[in-house]
């Protein structure tokens, strides 16, 4: 068993027999690491699943390693008193020795790829809502307010600038048109990814079977597809929304259970896009005459509106689980057919 601390440029190595006696102990390059585990026998390799470890896992992997990836969280316990990096590897080969102990699957160059995609987007939608905020508060101090909503405010904002009539200065015009084309110019960034999203979904079957479920686009399906591949890492569908923190947090001694509320672990982008799919699902969801439609209706009669939403977010990864494993598409049975 070898345990690697990764670290940017000097990571430390770890490695333990059979009988969990420690046996090599040495810092070395990121670099290097490759070199050094080439003339080593195969043994089980084990890393925390930060950023690199994918990749020097499949290279590791190339040479005949066994490659294991674990949350960080796990490895914590595990680290002894006076931590450094030398412990922090031995306590990753000791936590990978435990029958319980849960894996991160390796994820292939393409899932990875897919992941960046969507980070870049989500960073430029952050920056395009940064920028109309602030437009925002510059014309607020100039006494105009504008309604909510994107689009409402882009129109108002074109308009403003267009008006010879408007209240505010040539300097604050040439700023507010300035900001509209860095605008613009976000817009059409954001439209090519998502272009890109819907055609990847268009030509992955398995991302075209989670297009069917209601409340999963081609985001949702991309996005899933590229941190599960195809959730063969879950043994039953219930995993799933417990990975992407929808289940409530247990907080349970002596016997008496206590439910908080959701425990937003897991990947939280994606768990946003289950939420705010399910939110845009939920009205047509609760007409429809079958066991969902009744199912919700129960739950917005006796609970919040936004607990209903995480309720139906939660099937839907469950819906999502099963689509991917059985490799058949959503399909909804109306009451009549199954009378």
């Amino acid at each position: 068993m070898l345990g690697i601390d990764l670290g940017k440029n000097s990571c430390s190595l770890v490695g333990f027999d059979t009988a969990g006696a420690v046996v090599l102990r040495r810092r070395a390059r990121r670099e290097t690491i490759v070199g050094l585990t080439a003339k080593l026998p195969a043994c089980v390799v084990v890393m925390e699943a930060c950023c690199g470890a994918h990749h020097l896992g499949r290279l590791l992997a190339a040479q005949g390693h066994s490659i294991r990836l674990m949350s960080p969280e796990y490895v914590r316990p595990y680290v002894k008193a006076q931590k450094n990096d030398d412990r922090d590897a031995g306590a990753i080969a000791e936590a990978a020795t435990r029958p319980t102990m849960r894996f991160v699957p390796l994820k292939a160059q393409e899932q990875l790829d897919m992941q960046s995609l969507h980070r870049v987007r989500s960073r430029l939608v952050g920056m395009r809502t940064m920028l109309m905020n602030q437009l925002r508060a510059i014309l607020l101090e100039r006494g105009l307010v504008f309604p909510q909503g994107r689009r409402k405010f882009e129109t108002a904002a074109g308009i403003l600038v267009t008006d010879p009539e408007a209240r505010i200065g040539a300097h604050i015009q040439a700023l507010v048109v300035d900001i509209r084309e860095e605008w613009a110019n976000l817009d059409s960034r954001i439209e090519a990814l998502d272009r890109e999203f819907v055609a990847h979904a268009r030509a992955d079957d398995a991302a075209r079977r989670l297009v069917s479920i209601p409340g999963v686009g081609p985001m949702t399906a991309t996005a899933l597809r590229a941190a599960v591949d195809d959730g063969s890492a879950f043994a039953s569908a219930r995993d799933l929304p417990a990975w992407l923190g929808l289940v409530p947090r247990q907080h349970t001694t002596g016997g008496k259970p206590k439910l908080l509320g959701i425990s937003k672990r897991g990947n939280a982008y994606l768990r946003g896009l289950f939420i705010h799919g399910a939110r845009a699902a939920l009205a047509s969801l609760s007409k429809v005459e079958d066991g969902t439609g009744r199912w919700l209706r129960g739950l917005l009669a006796r609970a919040h509106y936004n607990v209903v939403v995480v309720a139906l977010a939660a099937k839907l990864a469950r819906i999502a689980w099963a689509t991917l494993r059985k490799g058949v598409s959503f399909e909804r049975w109306p009451e009549s057919a199954l009378a």
